[in-house]
């Protein structure tokens, strides 16, 4: 049976607009004679689902889709959201601390303790590691959190001094999240490929792209907004060709 996800920025508060997404996603695909299953699947893990053989969609991060799922998809374009100083199709993380922390600026985190949500997350790991060995820097990763929503709150809390946050998420969960109040942004990595829509490997990517494609120009003014998604991009292999970063734990210890 297929299955399809659009895991990456889902929460309750549009999950609404998720679902018309997927409506006209589906549409699309079978126009162009592509099996689609008829709902989302919420039950098996996104990282289970990149590896799923009848994978029919998903939003894969930049960091595994290059590392250990290298040509274990096939690779149909990126989400554009339009995010400040991000070309088209990238997206980049925010520097956070709390707002009694003396940081001004990202360079002054040189050794500082660190929540990351997950070691194959780019946003929360490889973008700031990255940022950091550009410029002769060192972070202590000392917290794996699971969840930019818990890499916040243990900022708010002073369980460490900073994280880095996928902007787009930053973005939905300055909505709802209580404890973005508590923090403050003091700088940004550098920008990379953002969330990219996937499918199983050894497929064409060109009707995937070109039913996504009509269906984020076909969503509703109203869903469109909620979900801040203005398009998607095919970017060239080159982009993704960045280094894969160490361990976190390993580099702590290091």
């Amino acid at each position: 049976m297929m299955i399809a996800q659009l895991p990456m920025y889902l929460r309750p508060g549009n999950r609404d607009a998720h679902l018309a997404l997927w409506e006209l996603i589906r549409a699309g695909l079978r126009l162009r004679g592509i099996e689609a299953p008829e709902h989302l699947d919420d039950m098996l893990a996104y990282d289970a689902a990149w590896e799923h053989p009848e994978l029919c969609l998903s939003q894969i991060c930049n960091l595994p889709l290059r590392g250990p799922l290298k040509d274990k998809v096939t690779r149909i374009g990126a989400c554009d959201f339009g995010l400040p100083g991000c070309a088209p199709g990238y997206y980049n993380s925010l520097f956070v601390v709390h707002e009694d922390h003396p940081a001004q600026k990202a360079e002054d985190l040189q050794d500082a303790t660190m929540a990351y949500n997950d070691a194959l997350s780019h946003s929360g790991w490889g973008a700031p590691w990255l940022w950091a060995e550009n410029r002769g820097l060192r972070f202590r990763p000392v917290l794996r959190s699971g969840a930019h929503v818990a890499s916040i709150a243990a900022v708010a809390e002073g369980r460490v001094e900073f994280a880095t946050i996928d902007a787009q998420s930053f973005r939905v969960l300055l909505r709802e999240d209580p404890n973005i109040i508590r923090l403050k942004v003091i700088g940004m990595t550098d920008c990379s490929p953002g969330q990219t829509f996937c499918t199983r490997a050894g497929v064409d990517p060109a009707p995937y792209f070109a039913a996504i494609d009509a269906a984020i120009e076909t969503l509703p003014r109203r869903y469109r907004d909620r979900l801040g998604l203005r398009g998607i991009v095919a970017l060239p292999d080159a982009s993704y060709d960045l280094p894969l970063p160490p361990e976190p734990g390993t580099y702590a210890r290091g």
